[in-house]
């Protein structure tokens, strides 16, 4: 799975294609690791625009969860955006919706995470 990453202000786009599943976690993994490195109290912000996955599994759920936690212990900050109503679902099933910061479209969570340190939130 690859990633066309968009710069938006502060906040680096990731928006991944398709099913998040056994068949392609890994590679969701892989990609998605070599933008973490950047996302730091100092560096931007990352979203993850999920509008175009229509599937996320319990192994795509860990990659995620490996993924917050790296951001976090950097001081940086991740956050979701348009989650469809399955892909919805699985985050509130799971109670991985209290991990993350979710926002219900691309626009609101760019305006979250464009403020200024402290102050955005989640919708």
């Amino acid at each position: 799975m690859e990633f066309t990453p968009q710069q938006e202000g502060r906040v680096l786009v990731l928006s991944p294609l398709g099913r998040i599943d056994q068949a392609h976690a890994d590679d969701f993994q892989r990609a998605l690791g070599a933008f973490l490195p950047g996302c730091t109290g100092a560096g931007d912000a990352l979203l993850l625009d999920l509008s175009g996955v229509d599937f996320i599994s319990s192994i795509g759920l860990r990659a995620l969860m490996i993924a917050i936690k790296q951001v976090k212990a950097q001081g940086g900050r991740m956050a979701l955006a348009a989650l469809s109503p399955l892909v919805g679902e699985v985050f509130s099933i799971s109670r991985f919706d209290m991990l993350f910061e979710i926002h219900p479209d691309r626009a609101g969570a760019l305006a979250a995470l464009n403020m200024p340190n402290g102050q955005g939130g989640a919708a």
